[in-house]
C-alpha cells in the first residue's frame, strides 16, 4: 500500500506533541515514542526530535513544540 510520508510524519509530529511531558523553556519537551521505529528516525534525520534508538522511553521534541504551540494559538 502507497502512502505519503510526509503526512506521516506530520501527523507522528502532532500527535508527540499530544503526549508531552517534562516541559522546561528553551530546553522543549519529552514525549513517549511509542511510534514507529521508520516515522521517528525520519524525524530525527529532519531534526525534529532527538535520536530515538535509546534505552529512554521518551524523546525531546526541540524547538518544534514553540511553533505548534503558536500555531495552536493562532488558530
Amino acid at each position: 500500500m502507497d502512502y505519503d510520508e510526509e503526512k506521516v510524519d506530520e501527523f507522528t509530529l502532532a500527535l508527540l506533541y499530544l503526549v508531552v511531558h517534562d516541559r522546561q523553556e528553551g530546553f522543549g519537551a519529552r514525549a513517549w515514542k511509542g511510534f514507529d521505529w521508520d516515522t521517528m528516525n525520519r524525524l530525527h534525520e529532519k531534526g525534529y526530535i532527538t535520536n530515538p534508538v535509546s534505552k529512554a522511553k521518551s524523546v525531546i521534541i526541540g524547538d518544534v513544540v514553540d511553533k505548534i504551540d503558536l500555531l495552536v494559538l493562532c488558530s
